[in-house]
């Protein structure tokens, strides 16, 4: 029995690739296996364009002159601003400040792992994100959206760079 329907006749030969010819099972394809930092490692160059603070979390905007990507990535748990004097954590003094000193700075490198959070390197400071349980607020620890091609990735508890927080 043949699975194909439509465009192939009696004339033409099985197994040759016509365009026209449909599957009515197509076959499987593997599911993507998650590559971490993949996605990430995008920001890599991008300047940080905007800190909002909305309600209880706070989103980043990014861009490069040279690409349509407007980048956003929106943290549900808050980042700790990484500085040579010191790391700052929300709620503490200084850590708005501290956050919106990053404006205009540009990402120089990314990572992500296994049991490690994310961070974002901008040279004399970073951005990271390995909360603790008590650090949590929903089912979302931070998301990275807005790619020209509709890519987009969200860290969650026990999955990926959290599964510590099992």
């Amino acid at each position: 029995m043949t699975e194909v329907v439509g465009g192939a006749d009696d004339s033409e030969s099985v197994g040759e690739d016509y365009s026209e010819v449909r599957y009515l099972h197509p076959k499987p394809t593997a599911p993507k296996t998650y590559g971490f930092n993949e996605l990430l490692s995008r920001l890599v160059g991008y300047r940080l364009q905007s800190v909002q603070f909305i309600g209880s979390y706070v989103q980043l905007g990014f861009d490069l002159a040279a690409s349509p990507d407007a980048p956003v990535l929106t943290c549900e748990v808050m980042p700790v601003v990484d500085r040579p004097a010191g790391p700052v954590s929300d709620r503490e003094p200084g850590y708005a400040d501290a956050l919106r000193s990053l404006i205009g700075e540009q990402v120089a490198a990314t990572s992500e792992a296994a049991g490690q959070g994310i961070r974002i390197d901008f040279g004399a400071a970073a951005l990271m994100m390995r909360p603790g349980v008590a650090d949590l607020r929903g089912p979302v620890i931070a998301m990275l959206s807005d790619f020209s091609d509709g890519s987009s990735e969200s860290w969650r508890p026990g999955s990926g760079a959290f599964d510590y927080l099992v």
